[in-house]
């Protein structure tokens, strides 16, 4: 169903021309939380009329609110207790402009964005892990762990999806930004980080010391499980995501006599990353046709990007691991593949963040850039996930020994940040609890909690043995193919 206008259909070769457009002014990207910060002082209205404001959309109100931007910042340069830095003020500025509009756009600094850069290319100092602020709940005004990255300082100490971190090096993070509260978690190579943490299924607070690395993220892992089938993680959207994967899945389909019989994606807790290679790593299984479309605020600026014929297992079957750690390009590959029917999604629900972001260097990057919300995605099947997530088509809910049940599904999403882009979907596919808010309807053809011992993988364990019943894969695959989305 598409709840939304016909998208303007673009062959790839337009679609390359127009990404490559695109590229020339900011690359798309989607990844974790960033630094921002800033705005523009006293001459802000001169300053914005020579960098080509003038024109018919901004009206007189909005002059007219820009003198008054000026007029603050002249009383608080000339007023306020103690001489500010009006670098601080001035970036500040743009910081909440950003901030105001949605959780994802932001403004880049000159360092945070050559670390922007870095991070896309797979290599940056830091801890590993993808983080936002809380605003709701019992973890408001905390930093929550959306995913760590795996084999990096955080990972290695344990630090899990949705811990809640409190205090970082004895200083509380309640009442700092999330920009305040990255930048104290940031630091050269080598130097240590006291952190302390709540987790839902920890009595008492978790203290841990890390020591700050250089974070090479190697975006695909693989391994050939039960002598027949392959496994593929994908841990985040790199560069060199798409080349990665072909290339194990060549090396383990020429190790496992007569070809692997299956294969397993991995894409849990991956928060996403460029645009192009989860496009690219969803053509690798399709057999041409749409794959995702983006549209922004006016019609001329929709996309559709379609596939090329060529599927790399031929057919074979797929099943896509899932959960509230998957977002945004994650999400791309997963709804694609589901849409079209080409495997089976297991798992939980996804984060459900459908937006794209564009980076716009400023000055050529001299003056660092912006990284703004410019379109909404949707899947084939005409759906936009925001804040509704993709649905797997067999739930496993996955609870550990003298864990609550509850716990396991009170899991953040996008819908839980502040500010977050409003939901657009047709009432059928979506439905209210008693205190209104929004969920997708349950697509799902099966839901199987399963208490799990720590030392397994239950959800991948239940996806092997899916995939060597062959007809119970099958079988499931026909009833997903019916469910209307």
């Amino acid at each position: 169903m598409n709840p939304n206008n016909k998208p303007i259909t673009t062959s790839r070769k337009k679609t390359s021309a127009t990404r490559a457009k695109s590229n020339r002014t900011g690359r798309r990207v989607n990844i974790g939380a960033m630094l921002g910060s800033a705005f523009l002082g006293s001459a802000i209205t001169a300053v914005l009329l020579t960098a080509g404001f003038a024109r018919s959309g901004i009206n007189a109100d909005t002059f007219r609110q820009l003198d008054l931007f000026g007029e603050v910042f002249e009383l608080v340069h000339d007023n306020y207790v103690t001489p500010p830095e009006t670098k601080e003020v001035i970036e500040g500025a743009i910081d909440g402009m950003l901030m105001s509009l949605d959780p994802h756009s932001s403004y880049l600094s000159p360092d945070d964005f050559v670390q922007m850069q870095e991070q896309t290319r797979g290599s940056f100092a830091g801890l590993g892990i993808q983080v936002t602020m809380d605003n709701k709940g019992r973890g408001r005004g905390l930093v929550r762990v959306v995913s760590p990255i795996d084999d990096t300082p955080a990972a290695r100490a344990g630090i899990e999806a949705n811990d809640l971190i409190y205090e970082i090096d004895g200083k509380p993070v309640f009442g700092l930004t999330l920009d305040e509260a990255i930048a104290r978690l940031k630091g050269p190579r080598g130097t240590p980080v006291d952190i302390k943490i709540f987790r839902e299924s920890a009595e008492e607070p978790i203290e841990l010391t890390l020591v700050r690395d250089i974070v090479t993220v190697n975006p695909v892992l693989s391994r050939i499980e039960r002598d027949n089938f392959g496994y593929v993680r994908v841990t985040s959207f790199t560069d060199q995501t798409t080349s990665k994967m072909l290339a194990a899945i060549r090396e383990m389909d020429e190790e496992i006599s007569g070809g692997m019989k299956g294969l397993v994606l991995d894409l849990r807790n991956n928060p996403g990353g460029l645009l192009d290679q989860a496009v690219a790593v969803s053509d690798a299984f399709l057999e041409g046709g749409e794959i995702v479309s983006t549209r922004g605020r006016n019609p001329k600026d929709t996309i559709r990007e379609l596939g090329s014929p060529g599927d790399v297992l031929n057919g074979r079957p797929v099943i896509v691991l899932i959960n509230a750690g998957s977002a945004s390009a994650s999400e791309i590959v997963a709804g694609a593949l589901q849409d079209r029917n080409r495997g089976l999604l297991l798992g939980t629900k996804s984060f459900g963040k459908g937006s794209v972001q564009t980076v716009l260097p400023l000055q050529n990057g001299i003056n660092g850039a912006l990284r703004l919300t410019t379109a909404r995605y949707y899947t084939p099947a005409g759906r936009s996930i925001q804040q509704l997530g993709i649905v797997p088509d067999i739930v496993v809910p996955i609870t550990r020994p003298g864990q609550d049940p509850e716990d396991a599904t009170d899991i953040r999403s996008e819908a839980d940040l502040q500010g977050a882009l409003d939901i657009e979907a047709l009432d059928e596919l979506v439905q209210r609890d008693e205190e209104g808010h929004v969920e997708p309807k349950d697509t799902s053809i099966l839901v199987e909690p399963i208490e799990c011992p720590l030392e397994e993988d239950c959800q991948l364990n239940r996806a092997l043995d899916l995939l060597q019943d062959g007809s119970e894969f099958r079988a499931f695959l026909a009833q997903a193919g019916e469910v209307i989305r």
